[in-house]
Formats: structure tokens, sequence, C-alpha cells
């Protein structure tokens, strides 16, 4: 490997530890929420907003956070998040009250969109070469899929050995080393970098209108999807959606160019991702559900029992995945994956009260991850295969945000499914642990309908070719090497 590729690849390794971070921050506060709870006194009710802060922030700001990083430079945004993102979790780990931490919370929320979007602009700019650029996305797509497993299990282990407070506290010292290995390793801001302009009206209305409808859903499953709030505020969502297009469709310099969403790719691969999303974030929230209330496993067995789930992603997303998109293409491998998944969570759907790990769990776990292992990495690739550099990180935002929308939906359905037919359960004289588990059911079958949905949009609409590098790259005259080097996660 020469000198050129192995800096790239530890380029990317620090992309994919900043990106880690974000990831990790979605799951690994669960674990510790009854914690937080008893020591800064939330209600019930209260207490999701230590989560759902995060969440509309995040979601808000991944569209703009896109734009910005091509307009002012990739490496500028990336590092710029990173360091809010890291002040905001010292800000969390010391909060001593509920209102600082939840204002602590929406700022590393804000971060984390930033970083998130702008580091997928940084891998595509790093691997114009559609060969490299698949490997690249096989282990960038392995952080993006494994690390919510790894948070389940971090926030145990911290959780039960320290206090909730390290769950933040681990991030400082990290994103410190993120922070000075960007600016060792990552490519400088091009020429262009800071000469463009920034549509105000466009982003204030898209980042309302995503954080409004981020509100409803996560609010739905407390105040029901019928009620007048859930009403108001989803109407409100389209109306602000309908204002922004309006103003982009005359804007000189719109936030979003309306003739990107013709990109058939990147349509494809954010319409995709909807239905994908909310299966895996109901059934990653579900099976934690399932082990935890049903079989009675504890924090640190829950974590544990995710890792062969984890592995069997890692190995394919890393490895195995890229060399099937450089035989296959991005339609087949990506379609078998969706159905992999799809049987996966069909199968999680006939565990039984009394369930055993290895055989009512496992196979379904197995079949998860190699799915998902299997179709992330061609999802990620067709988000961004269509389109040049200079208009990645706008391309990444939008296949972002419609995947934390899919998956804020998916769980408040699907958890609302399963609450409803439980309690239908129960009042038909089913034991607690029946009425459960036939609410698990119902989620998880649920979850694979949307699997295949996915599986199906993915075959009628993405192009099957090879992604190719962007305009003005050259395409491969043979499949390349597909070795991954000099990244350890």
């Amino acid at each position: 490997m020469s000198t050129g590729s192995r800096a790239r690849w530890v380029a990317l390794g620090v992309v994919c530890t900043g990106s880690l971070m974000n990831v990790l921050d979605t799951t690994i506060v669960g674990v510790a929420l009854p914690a937080i709870r008893q020591d800064l006194g939330f209600s019930q009710a209260s207490l999701a907003w230590v989560v759902n802060a995060y969440l509309l922030a995040f979601g808000g700001f991944l569209l703009l956070g896109g734009r910005l990083g091509d307009l002012f430079g990739h490496r500028r945004l990336f590092t710029a998040a990173i360091s809010v993102f890291t002040l905001a979790s010292l800000a969390c780990g010391l909060a001593a009250g509920q209102a600082f931490l939840l204002a602590a919370r929406a700022v590393q929320g804000l971060g984390g969109a930033v970083a998130s979007a702008v580091a997928l602009s940084l891998v595509v700019s790093l691997f114009p070469e559609p060969g490299e650029r698949a490997k690249a996305m096989g282990v960038f797509g392995l952080v993006s899929a494994g690390g919510g497993s790894i948070g389940v299990l971090a926030g145990g282990i911290l959780t039960g050995l320290l206090t909730w407070h390290w769950i933040f506290l681990v991030n400082v010292p990290i994103g410190a080393a993120v922070l000075l290995a960007s600016l060792r390793v990552l490519p400088a801001p091009a020429a262009r970098a800071g000469r463009g302009r920034l549509d105000m009206p466009g982003a204030v209305l898209v980042t309302a209108a995503v954080m409004l409808a981020l509100y409803a859903i996560t609010g739905a499953s407390q105040v029901g999807w019928a009620s007048a709030r859930t009403g108001a505020t989803l109407a409100g969502a389209a109306a602000l959606l309908a204002a922004f297009v309006i103003v982009e469709s005359r804007a000189a310099a719109p936030l979003v160019p309306l003739g990107l969403l013709r990109q058939r790719n990147l349509t494809a691969a954010s319409l995709t991702g909807v239905p994908w999303s909310a299966a895996m974030f109901a059934c990653f929230f579900l099976t934690s559900l399932y082990l935890q209330l049903v079989l009675g496993y504890g924090p640190l067995q829950t974590g544990l029992a995710f890792l062969p789930t984890n592995l069997i992603m890692s190995v394919l997303s890393a490895g195995l995945s890229a060399r099937l998109v450089a035989r296959f293409g991005l339609k087949a491998p990506l379609v078998t994956g969706l159905l992999l998944v799809a049987v996966g969570l069909a199968l999680l759907g006939q565990a039984p009260a009394g369930g055993h790990f290895l055989t009512d769990v496992l196979p379904g776990g197995f079949l998860l991850g190699a799915g998902a292992g299997t179709a992330l990495p061609p999802l990620l690739l067709a988000a961004t295969s269509d389109l040049p550099p200079s208009e990645s990180g706008l391309a990444a935002g939008i296949a972002n945000t419609s995947f934390m929308l899919g998956g804020a939906l998916g769980l408040a359905v699907l958890a609302s499914l399963a609450t409803a037919r439980t309690s239908h359960l129960l009042a038909t004289g089913h034991s607690h642990l029946a009425a459960l588990t036939g609410g698990y059911h119902a989620a998880f079958l649920a979850s694979a309908v949307c699997a295949v949905l996915a599986a199906s949009l993915a075959a009628l609409w993405l192009r099957p070719a090879i992604p190719s590098a962007g305009p003005g790259t050259a395409t491969p005259a043979a499949e390349p090497a597909l070795t991954i080097g000099g990244f350890q996660q």
C-alpha cells in the first residue's frame, strides 16, 4: 500500500471514530436513563426528553450541516462539529440539573448532526475511485451499523461500574483526540470553500419542518396518534415543508436545488432508507425489551447478547459487501441484504415467552447482522454515486434525514403496535409474559414487512450499475483488489 493510500485509510479511521461517537450516543444513554431519573429527579414523562432533545436537534440539522460542509469546507465543519459535540458532552457529564442536561443534549445533537452529515462527504472526497470508495463505505457502514450495539454494552458497563455521568465524559478524551488527528490528516479545504452563499430562509424552514415532524412522531406514543397535538404538529410540519419547496423553487442559490431530487439513486436510497430504518430502529429497541422484560436479562447481558449480530454485521460490512458491490453492482447486494433482514425479523417474531438465546434469538440476530452488513454499504454508496464531491454533503444530509425520520416513525409506530397488542391480550386473559411476547411478535412481524417494502423499493427504483466516482473522475478498468488495510476500530 502506498504512503498516499495509507494516509487516506488513516484519515478514514479518524472520520469513523468521530462518527462512532455520534452513533454510540443514540443508544448509550438508554441504559443509563433509570440512574439519570433517580439522580436528577426527572418524572417518567420528562425523562424521555433526555433522548428527544438530542434526536430533535440531530434530525433537524442534518440537512443544513451537510450543505454547510459543501459551502465552507468539509474538514472545517467536521472539526467544528466535533469540538461542539465534545464540549457539549463535557457539559452533559457535569450536569447537576434537568434544564442544564437537556440544553447540553440539544447542543450535542447539533454537533452530532453536522459531524455525521460531513463525515460521509469526507469519505467521498478521500476515495474518488469507485472500488476503493466501496471498501471505504464498507468500513464506514460497519461503524454506522455496529455502533448502536456497542453503545448498549458500553452504557451498561459505565453505568454499572462508575456513574451515569461517564457515558458522556468518556467522549471528552476521544473527541479531543479526533479533533487533533483531524487537523493533521484530513485534507485541507478546497480553494472554493467559503465562497458559497447560504440560503437562510430555506435553512430555517427545512430545519423547523424536520424538528416539528420529529416532535410529533416522538410524542405520539404518549398523547396518541389521533390527538389534536399530534395532528396539529404534523400539519405544521407539512406546511413548513411546502413553504420550503416554494422558497427553494424561487431562490437564486437554494439550500437544496430541487433538480437534485431527480438524481435517481439519491432518491431511491432515501426512500429505501425510510422503511429499512423503521425496521432496524424498532428491532433493536424491541429485542432489548424482549431480552430484559421476557427473558429477564440485565443491561450488561443485553449488551453482550447483541455482540454476535454486531460481529457478523462488521465482518460483512467491512469486507464481503464491497466485494459484492464490485461484482454485482448496487442493487443485488442491497435487495438481498434487506430480504435477509426481513427473514431475521420474522424469526424473532416467533420467539416464545420461555425462549432461549441460542435457539430463539441468535438465528434471527445472525440473519439481521448478515443482512444489515450486506445492505448498508451499497445504500450509502447509492446516496452519493450520481453526484460530484461538491454536493456530497447535501446528498448525505438528505439521505441521513430520511433515515432519521424513518427510524423515529418506525420506533413510534411499532412500539405503539406492540403496546396495543399487549393490552388486547391482557384484556382477553393472557398472562403478563404471554401478552408482552405477543405484542413484540406483532411489532417484529410488522418490522419484517417494512424490510420487504424497502427491498421492493430498491429493486424497482435503484439503478443496478456499479457506482461511478462522480463527474470528471475515471472509472476503473478492472475489478479492484478488495483488501482493507490500515484501519482498526
